[in-house]
């Protein structure tokens, strides 16, 4: 009974735990460990489970009279991660006969939030430096050497007024990334008519597209599709994917956009409509795919700078699409164009008797 009881307690922990001998033999594994180290570890020396050096001075040093020892470290596996390793001494003999036991507390999720948030400050502080840096050069230019020249203080004024207007867009973007985060395990309540929702969009940024003689082809055969969601938060997802098309693909090429249902949403399940936004633009390297929606990810930096992006309108989208439990993704091909698709769930259609009522 006892043994049996020990056991069980072993495979409910969620952490890995090793029970070892004075011959740092694993004596037993939990589930969570065979998991992690391979289902016949049981029986075999430390040393072929467990390679690290600092692992294994750490259970020598307990086998020798240490009570207990503690190290973080990390494994590469198929990825890296990182684990808390504790290693304590058991003074009372158990069924097993184990002379330590040694529990890995995974840290990978915690150790990664902390590298995302060093870079975030990093890239924030590179992408206002740039900024600063011209403003205060032209600052000291217009004191000094070109304090009465009336054409350099002109054009460095222009280049001024656009330099703190990227200033200004990077901060309202970082205050939208910010509170979408924060709200982001709250699901959003409300209908959203998104056939005019797309149709404001492609109204506002229509003027822009002319001027580049790209044209924006959306349906007008609309049924009243409704999604749940926040309305302002979906305006920002769809004229954020628009306008990147507009601004990314060549002159004289078209955007399209479409709206259907799905019986399925891929990879969450559940009904819901999916919005694709297509471009005929010069496609996005395979490489680049997957680090798309990553804070301040460009693809090409000096274009995206130049366009007066500030790298993180996908993160944007991205985030705002997870708070509505929906899902996005990208396929691209180079020379052909780039196709991104938003997963909603579904509101059921209002009739005409129920919009007219």
């Amino acid at each position: 009974m006892e043994t049996t009881a020990t056991t069980a307690i072993l495979h409910v922990l969620p952490d890995p735990v090793l029970l070892i001998d004075s011959e740092k033999r694993i004596l037993a594994a939990n589930i969570a460990a065979k998991n992690l180290l391979g289902d016949q570890i049981e029986g075999r020396a430390l040393t072929l489970a467990l390679r690290h050096p600092d692992i294994l001075d750490a259970v020598d040093e307990v086998l020798n009279g240490a009570e207990q020892r503690q190290i973080r470290i990390s494994l590469l596996n198929s990825v890296r991660r990182s684990f808390d390793i504790q290693v304590a001494s058991l003074t009372e003999t158990t069924q097993y006969e184990a002379d330590a036991v040694l529990i890995m507390h995974d840290m990978t999720a915690e150790h990664n939030a902390e590298q995302m948030r060093a870079d975030f400050v990093a890239n924030v502080s590179h992408e206002l430096r740039s900024p600063l840096s011209s403003l205060v050069g032209f600052i000291e230019t217009l004191r000094g050497p070109a304090r009465d020249d009336e054409s350099a203080r002109d054009r460095f004024l222009e280049i001024m007024d656009g330099e703190s207007k990227r200033m200004a867009r990077l901060i309202d973007d970082l205050l939208s990334l910010s509170r979408v985060e924060a709200n982001e395990h709250i699901l959003p309540e409300g209908q959203v008519d998104i056939g005019t929702l797309l149709t404001e969009i492609v109204d506002t940024l229509a003027a822009r597209a002319s001027e580049r003689q790209i044209t924006i082809e959306l349906p007008e055969k609309h049924t009243q599709v409704f999604a749940t969601g926040n309305r302002d938060e979906l305006m920002e997802v769809f004229h954020n994917l628009v306008d990147n098309a507009v601004k990314y693909c060549p002159e004289d090429t078209r955007v399209r956009i479409n709206v259907e249902e799905v019986d399925r949403i891929p990879d969450l399940g559940g009904t819901g409509i999916v919005v694709t936004v297509s471009d005929e633009g010069e496609g996005i390297p395979p490489e680049h795919l997957p680090r798309l929606t990553e804070r301040f990810y460009r693809v090409d930096k000096g274009r995206s700078r130049t366009m007066g992006g500030t790298g993180l309108g996908l993160a944007i989208v991205k985030h705002i699409v997870n708070r509505h439990r929906g899902r996005l993704t990208v396929d691209s091909t180079l020379g052909k164009g780039t196709e991104f698709k938003v997963f909603l769930p579904r509101e059921p259609k209002i009739n005409n008797s129920e919009t007219l009522s």
